[in-house]
């Protein structure tokens, strides 16, 4: 049985996964999703409030899969978590060989040496994922086991989170009764599920539309090369709905669920919304295209700031994949029109998560992809590793310290 655990600002989504014992695939067998509590923007301020509606999401995902869960995989994302690319450089040994043939010795030592970058000592190094090998100024290979070689490089992308922030939802999860088997970020888990080879090894760039935080993961050649987040997400066009009408939040939020819309050729003319009055005061209408307008100025800069921060970030000139949209704010009318247009594109996607069984309506929408690419990226690495150590391997309270964990090496072979 595999838990996946997805903490967000506005709600905490939980997965079960079980092997079928028929056909020995993952099927889903159980879902939650309830209001998340002791959250800002990304960041956990409450860890009573936070525990108890983790507690909550997990009992109720609990009843629907008919299971007892001692412990669950969670992912982590938004300000606390940065990406770095590094390249290590080291001469082909031929100690006990005839010649200078590549060894997996000489691998991990490329490896070690492209992740021994210096890092705070308030974060800790989450992934190292190798991007690629150059045998002899030959680059753009995937595996150099076994060529013939002087000189083996390695460029890697480095993920690193806040201690604290780790420390954090460790508490949280410990304190609603259960055990943290390991930790995610967030953008790498929802890829599992619905990028396709594809469109990894062509470029495409993942973005997460959250409540607090937009999360983003560039690929390219099947790895990444850019992961960042902004402190800006789907609370702030709520915000921009609740100042503008002069309603309260709770409001803002109905009619940006029953009304949203972010592209105005989407929008009825004559359309309009009903606003509940507030203190005694009759509803009254506005213009619908009036709330789309609010919506879209808002929905139109986050984009903005995300091509900006990647541009920034990195050098890549041109992605031929697609752009996958995830999160909750990816169910939003004309979100897909509006990121063509900011990206200067038409190759946009929402990224549904890949159906696993079960009650497959329970999390089609892609506010799951999160939850169920960890089940899915879990499951896989437990399969390949089914002696009973693997989740050993797998929690992040062991061997925090050392330059690269057994955990970071499975990640190593999605791409």
């Amino acid at each position: 049985m595999i838990v996946g655990l997805d903490i967000g600002t506005s709600s905490i989504r939980v997965a079960i996964g079980e092997i079928d014992e028929e056909t020995k695939k993952l099927k889903i067998a159980g879902t939650s999703c309830e209001k998340s509590a002791g959250l800002r923007n990304g960041n956990i301020v409450n860890i009573e409030a936070a525990s108890g509606a983790i507690r909550n999401a997990i009992e109720e995902a609990e009843q629907n899969a008919g299971v007892d869960v001692n412990s669950c995989f969670t992912a982590i994302g938004g300000e606390q978590i940065e990406g770095i690319n590094s390249t290590g450089k080291v001469a082909v040994s031929t100690k006990g060989k005839s010649s200078r043939e590549i060894s997996q010795d000489d691998i991990q030592r490329v490896r070690d040496c492209a992740q021994a970058v210096q890092i705070s000592l308030d974060r800790e190094m989450l992934h190292v994922i190798t991007q690629d090998y150059t045998v002899d100024h030959v680059s753009g290979i995937k595996d150099p086991m076994h060529r013939l070689g002087v000189c083996l490089e390695s460029s890697v992308h480095i993920v690193t989170a806040s201690k604290t922030t780790i420390q954090n939802i460790q508490k949280c999860i410990n304190r609603a009764g259960y055990e943290m088997d390991g930790v995610i970020l967030k953008t790498l888990a929802a890829a599992q599920t619905v990028a396709t080879e594809d469109e990894m090894e062509l470029g495409s760039i993942l973005i997460d539309l959250g409540a607090g935080t937009t999360d983003f993961f560039v690929l390219v050649n099947g790895a990444p090369v850019c992961t960042a987040s902004i402190p800006v997400g789907g609370n702030l066009v709520t915000n921009d709905i609740a100042i503008v009408e002069g309603i309260n939040v709770a409001e803002a939020e109905r009619i940006k669920l029953e009304a949203g819309c972010c592209w105005a050729e989407n929008v009825d003319p004559s359309g309009t919304v009903i606003i509940n009055g507030i203190g005694g005061q009759p509803p009254r209408e506005v213009k619908q295209s009036e709330i789309c307008d609010i919506i879209s100025a808002r929905i139109r800069e986050i984009f903005n700031m995300v091509l900006n921060k990647i541009i920034d970030m990195t050098s890549v000139v041109q992605l031929s994949g697609n752009i996958i949209l995830t999160g909750g704010g990816a169910n939003l009318d004309g979100i897909i029109e509006i990121a063509q247009e900011v990206f200067e594109t038409s190759a946009v996607r929402i990224g549904f998560p890949e159906k696993l069984g079960g009650i497959e309506e329970d999390y089609d929408g892609p506010e799951w992809a999160t939850v169920i690419g960890l089940v899915k990226f879990c499951s896989e690495q437990l399969s390949q590793h089914p002696d009973k150590k693997t989740k050993k391997m797998l929690r992040l309270n062991k061997e925090k310290n050392k330059s690269e964990n057994k955990f970071i090496k499975m990640l190593k072979s999605l791409f």
